[in-house]
Order: structure tokens, then C-alpha cells, then sequence
């Protein structure tokens, strides 16, 4: 009897734990699920703000354009003739009633409607997530995807022009996940297709799902808005329907960037003529049967959601023209799942994602050779959706389970009251090549913007030039003034240090991590993430001091090497001070960086020579950025204050450098090239369930031994730190 209530005590203590775990995960799950709607939110009331708050001049400016005082809807002519108006004679015909309301209040109004599309656009598609989804995703979906929308390109230019494309994204998404009934789909695709007449490839998708009936009406609804449009206004829909071959070349130049079409890629190919108009049908047929006959497979496989996603980039590829503000379904095709490992799944929802909210100039660099695939970077990962991108099935069994990340043991905090970040864990394997080139691109570009958006007065800068060269003075390390003029006088030398100024900031930083990464991975992400560390803080240096550097110091002598000459009388100088910011400093991040390679060389360098070379790039960039007169000593001193900064805090974040020994073979591993696991040809039936030990048993099973040996952590793959 005591034995037995000994056991039920157990139990219910075990119960009692669970059950507190299990209470404790359900609040954070809704603190965070407050946290993303408030993100959410913000992220609603901030794009109203920025459309609201323009001149009535320049804001909803196709709204205006259309509805305003003067608008084309006003005008008694066609609607066309302005070549203003671009949607098809039936948008006209329901805008048309809007021209007697109030210009104001119809622009406020419009606003906050089109922002309650894009909040039931983003309930819509969270609820049609493919099944399974766990429990966190399912209360955590809708908000994170009315953010993604909200920062998206395609949202904010149909909120700053007064666009109508949310509308019809909206009703093929009401048709596919809302109603049930097939008439009442039929009617909404064929408003949608009303309104852009490629949306009627819907109505093909429906028909090869086998709603057959919800096709045909769909047909019918858009045949009947059609005819009721051209029975309104003959002359306009012959001028769109005929003369302009439903609506091609309407608004701006086709061959503009804004057109991310094939036929727009075309034409700034160079092409044109019947040759680009042939090649273009050629083509969008190709597109469209490859696209249509996936979005097929993945409807069948009960990923709907995607399926529409792929239709739509379908429809963007084969458009006479797509602009911006009708791309948002190129957004949806990040539901799709791509690549068998766990630390792959997130590239593909990152490229999308990072295309359809950022321009292209932040992704890729200036450089003339990447101008085709800047130019259609939204076109390529449409076509990438709709007809390469390898989505899984719902019957891989990747699915549900990838191949787990190698992850580093656990640490204990450096000190009691500074515990380590609970999320942050230390990956041992090679992270994506691609995602991290855009990664350090995107970082990189916001980086130069924060740079140059930190300006201050001229006055400011110099005063703290003048506290600085005190400061030298005081301490008798004011050697700038000297170095600069010596260097002048010999010019191999200052040829020398000009080169090196200019050249080897980037390329011996870009070296170390390219090897890195291909050599010794784990290493990679550590010394990665401490210059990234370093290159924040110094952005707070930026903003918080800005300092004129010793060339931009009138009265004191300097003679700028790189740059040339200065006009002191001009507040600025020269066209450089339009492409970065004069008096970014301190601190000199051509010092820290130089400095983090000459650290990182010594630490991981094989050869005792290779540690004696790395430590003269930081020598030789003192050198330089002093003989130049582009920084004070105080600002390399400032430079290797945060490259110490942000290899502490990467210590502190991630723990020491060095792996133990179980983590080191790990990490080797992953150097080599990783082949991902054969797909199973039949899965494997599930292992028969073994009898439950007793609870006190269980209890005393789940002690470790005193003994034991430490697991290695690529053994313990996937646990969570």
C-alpha cells in the first residue's frame, strides 16, 4: 500500500511538472503572439501615416488621377485617351460612382479600406496554411503574415498610388479557402479576372482541380462583367479589348523596370519587333503549361495554398505588363517548402521575402555584368516559383521531419547576471551560400544607408576635430599632421598608401570569410558574427559623434592624398559627399576591420608565417589611414575599441572559440561536402511501443549516471540549447 502511494505521488508530481511546462509555453506563446500583432499594428498605422500624410498632390496618385477633380472618370471622351487610366472599361465602371463623393474624405476612406483588404488578406492565407500545422504556427500565422504583407513592395505601392490590385488577390483567395459553394466561386474569380483579365487562369486551375462547375462560371461571371462593361462604354472597351489588345501597352512604358514581366524583360533585352513578340508568346505558353500543370500536382497534394502562390506567379510572368503593385502573389509563394535539411528551409521564404520587400539595388551591387538580374530579380523568383523551385510533397518524408542542424553543446553563462541569449545557438554546419551572400549584401547596403543617414552640421563635426587634435596634443600622439607631409614628399610611398587605403579595406575581410567558409565553417559563423557585432556599434559611434577627419580640418594643413584638393568654402565637398557620409570617423572602421583580420589570422592561421603576415595588415592600415588624412590615431583607437566590443560580445553570446573534441569531429564533417539522405522508397512502419516502465522506475532511469561520458553534440543533432 505505501509502495503504492509512493507511485501515485509520483505521478502526480510528474503530471504537476508537465502540466506547469506545458501553462509556461502557452504564455509565451501568447506574449508573443501580442508582441507580433502589435508589430502588426504599428506596422498598419505607420504605412497610413506615410500615405496620409503627403500633399493631396502626391499621394494616391492614380486614385487622383482617375476619381480627383479633373480625373479621367470626370471626362466625357473616352477613358483612355489620356492614357492615364489603365485598368480594364469595368474597374471603370465600378469606380465611376466614387467621382461624386468628397475628394478628401474618399482618399481617407480609401486608405483604411485597403488596409482591411490586406488585413483579411492575411487571415485568409494563415488559415489555408497545408496541414498538419502545429498549434504555435496556427496562433502565430496570421499576424506574421499581415506584417509580411504590410512591408512588402507591391502593399505599399497600391497604398501610395490608390490601386485596386489587393482586391482581386483577395477574391481568388475567398473563392479557393472561404466559400463553398461553387457559384459563389465562380462569381468571385470572374470579378477578379473582371479586373485583370490574366487572373482568368484561375478559372483553367479550377478546372484541372476538378471544379469544373466553379470554371465554367467563372467564364460566364467574367463574359458577363465584360459585356455589361461594353454595353456602359462600346468605344472604351474596343479601344482596351481591340486597339490595345486587352490593356497591353497602356500606362508607362512597357519596357520600364516597373513592368516585371517576361514581355517587359524582353524588351529591355533589347528585343522588339514580331521577334520579341513571338518569342514572348513562345514563351509565356511554356510558362504557363509547366506552372499550371504544378500547381495541379501541389493542389492534389493538399497544398492549395501554394498551388494558387505558383498560378499567380504564372500570371505575373505572362502578363503584357506586371507592375508593382500586382506582384503581392509572388509574396505568397513562400508557404512552399525547399530542401531536405532543417538549415536549408529557411533560404527559400528568405529570398522571397527579401525580393519582395527590399529594391533591387539592395540586393545586388552596382555592377554592370548583374544589371539583367537586378532589373527582373521580382521576374526571376516569380519564374523560379512558378516553374523551378523544387517544393516538397506533403508525402516526403522531409516534411515534417528534415535533417537535423549540428549544433555546439550548451554553455553556462559567462556571469550569473548576463545569461546567454536562450535562442542563440551555435551551429557547426556550413550555413547557405546563398543566403548568406544576401545576407551580407542586405546588412551591408542598410549599413552604408545608417552611415550616411547619420549626418550632422559641419560646425559639430569640426568642433569635435578640434577636440580630438586637443586631445592628441595633451597625450603627445599628434603625429598625423607630420606622417601626412612626409608621405606627401615621396610618391611611391604615397602612391602605396593610397592604393592600400582604397583597396585592401574590403577585399582582405571578404578573403578571410570567403575561406573561412569554405574551410572551417563553425569557425566562420563565429568570426562572422563578432565583425558584424563591431560594425553595429560602430554605426552608434557614427550617429552619436560625428567628427571631421584631419583632411576635412580647415586651417590645420592637411593634404587629402585620395581625394584631391578641398574647397573649404563650400559646405561640401565635392560629389562625394552625396554618395557617403564626410564625417563617419570615429571609429575608424578601416582600423577595426584590418584589425579583426589581423586577430582572426593569428588565432586560426596553420603557419607561424601566415600569423606574422596577418599582423601587418593592420600596421600598414594605420599607417595609410594616417598618411592619407583620413583619420585621427584616436579613431584607430576607436576602431579596435569595438572590434573588441563585438569579439566580446560574441564570446558571450555563443561561448569560447575553441570546440571540445566530439564538436571539432562535427564540425569536420560539415567541412566536406554533404550529400543529403536517399529518400526511403517505402517508410517505414513505426516500431511496436515497448511496456512503460514504472513511474519511480522512470524516474530513476532518467538519472545520469556519475560516470557517464558526454555526448558529442553532431550525436546530439537537433536538440534545443
Amino acid at each position: 500500500m505505501e509502495r503504492w502511494e509512493g507511485r501515485r505521488s509520483v505521478v502526480n508530481a510528474d503530471h504537476s511538472v508537465r502540466g506547469d511546462a506545458a501553462a509556461d509555453a502557452g504564455a509565451r506563446t501568447g506574449l508573443i503572439r501580442a508582441l507580433l500583432w502589435l508589430v502588426a499594428a504599428a506596422l498598419a498605422v505607420r504605412q497610413v501615416a506615410a500615405v496620409l500624410r503627403q500633399p493631396p498632390g502626391e499621394r494616391l496618385l492614380d486614385l487622383e488621377t482617375w476619381i480627383g477633380e479633373n480625373g479621367v472618370l470626370h471626362l466625357t471622351g473616352s477613358l483612355y485617351e489620356s492614357g492615364r487610366f489603365t485598368g480594364t472599361p469595368f474597374a471603370g465602371l465600378v469606380l465611376k460612382p466614387l467621382t461624386s463623393s468628397a475628394q478628401q474624405t474618399l482618399g481617407v476612406v480609401w486608405t483604411f479600406g485597403s488596409l482591411l483588404l490586406v488585413v483579411a488578406l492575411g487571415i485568409v492565407v494563415a488559415r489555408a496554411l497545408p496541414t498538419p500545422v502545429g498549434r504555435r504556427t496556427a496562433l502565430l500565422a496570421a499576424p506574421v503574415a499581415i506584417s509580411l504583407f504590410m512591408l512588402s513592395l507591391p502593399v505599399r505601392n497600391a497604398l501610395h498610388l490608390g490601386q485596386t490590385s489587393i482586391l482581386p488577390v483577395l477574391l481568388v483567395l475567398l473563392a479557393c479557402f472561404v466559400v463553398r459553394e461553387h457559384r459563389a466561386a465562380a462569381v468571385l474569380v470572374g470579378l477578379a479576372a473582371a479586373f485583370q483579365p490574366v487572373l482568368l487562369l484561375f478559372a483553367a486551375l479550377l478546372w484541372l482541380t476538378g471544379r469544373r462547375q466553379a470554371s465554367v462560371g467563372a467564364g460566364a461571371t467574367f463574359a458577363l462583367a465584360t459585356a455589361v462593361a461594353w454595353v456602359a462604354g462600346p468605344k472604351d472597351s474596343w479601344t482596351y479589348w481591340v486597339h490595345h489588345l486587352a490593356g497591353a501597352g497602356l500606362g508607362e512604358r512597357p519596357d520600364s523596370l516597373a513592368n516585371q514581366s517576361l514581355h517587359g524583360a524582353l524588351l529591355r533585352l533589347g528585343l522588339e519587333g514580331p521577334l520579341e513578340i513571338a518569342l514572348f508568346l513562345v514563351l509565356a505558353a511554356a510558362v504557363v503549361a509547366v506552372g499550371l500543370r504544378r500547381a495541379v500536382r501541389y493542389a492534389q497534394d493538399g497544398q492549395l495554398l501554394l498551388a494558387v502562390a505558383v498560378t499567380g506567379c504564372v500570371v505575373v510572368a505572362v502578363s503584357p505588363t506586371a507592375w508593382q503593385h500586382q506582384l503581392l502573389w509572388v509574396l505568397l509563394a513562400v508557404v512552399g517548402r525547399v530542401g531536405k535539411r532543417a538549415s536549408d528551409r529557411l533560404v527559400w521564404p528568405s529570398v522571397v521575402v527579401l525580393v519582395v520587400t527590399l529594391p533591387g539595388t539592395m540586393l545586388l551591387p552596382n555592377l554592370e555584368p548583374l544589371f539583367p538580374v537586378r532589373d527582373n530579380v521580382l521576374l526571376l523568383v516569380a519564374l523560379g516559383a512558378a516553374c523551378l523551385a523544387p517544393f516538397l510533397p506533403r508525402t516526403s518524408p522531409y516534411w515534417q521531419h528534415p535533417v537535423p542542424t549540428d549544433y555546439a553543446k550548451p554553455v553556462a553563462a559567462r556571469w550569473r547576471r548576463v545569461p546567454l541569449l536562450p535562442f542563440w545557438r551555435r551551429v557547426l554546419t556550413r550555413p547557405n551560400l546563398l543566403l548568406e551572400l544576401l545576407l551580407i549584401r542586405v546588412v551591408y547596403d542598410a549599413y552604408a544607408q545608417v552611415r550616411l543617414a547619420a549626418r550632422a552640421g559641419r560646425p559639430l563635426a569640426e568642433e569635435h576635430g578640434r577636440q580630438i587634435h586637443a586631445i592628441e596634443q595633451w597625450l603627445h600622439i599628434d603625429i598625423e599632421h607630420w606622417v601626412n607631409h612626409t608621405v606627401v614628399q615621396i610618391t611611391w610611398l604615397r602612391e602605396f598608401f593610397d592604393y592600400y587605403y582604397s583597396t585592401f579595406h574590403f577585399i582582405v575581410p571578404l578573403t578571410i570569410l570567403g575561406v573561412l567558409y569554405v574551410r572551417r565553417p563553425a569557425d566562420y559563423r563565429w568570426v562572422r558574427s563578432s565583425i558584424g557585432f563591431a560594425t553595429l556599434l560602430a554605426l552608434v559611434g557614427f550617429w552619436l559623434y560625428p567628427l571631421a577627419p584631419p583632411r576635412l580640418m580647415p586651417g590645420l594643413g592637411f593634404i587629402d592624398t585620395v581625394h584631391g584638393v578641398q574647397d573649404f568654402a563650400k559646405p561640401d565637398y565635392g560629389t562625394l559627399t552625396t554618395v557617403t557620409n564626410q564625417y563617419a570617423a570615429m571609429p575608424s572602421l578601416h582600423f577595426g576591420w584590418s584589425l579583426w583580420c589581423g586577430v582572426v589570422i593569428v588565432m586560426l592561421a596553420p603557419k607561424l608565417w601566415m600569423k606574422a603576415l596577418g599582423l601587418l595588415h593592420p600596421l600598414f592600415t594605420i599607417a595609410a589611414i594616417v598618411a592619407t588624412a583620413n583619420h585621427w590615431v584616436l579613431d584607430a583607437a576607436g576602431g579596435a575599441l569595438v572590434v573588441s566590443l563585438g569579439f566580446g560580445l560574441t564570446y558571450l553570446l555563443s561561448g569560447p572559440r575553441r570546440l571540445v573534441a566530439g564538436e571539432r569531429e562535427a564540425a569536420a564533417e560539415a567541412e566536406s561536402v554533404e550529400q543529403p539522405p536517399a529518400e526511403p522508397e517505402e517508410p517505414e512502419e513505426p516500431a511496436e511501443p515497448e511496456e512503460p516502465a514504472e513511474p519511480a522506475e522512470a524516474a530513476d532511469s532518467a538519472e545520469p549516471e556519475a560516470d557517464a561520458e558526454p555526448v558529442p553534440a553532431g550525436k546530439a543533432a537537433g536538440t534545443s540549447s
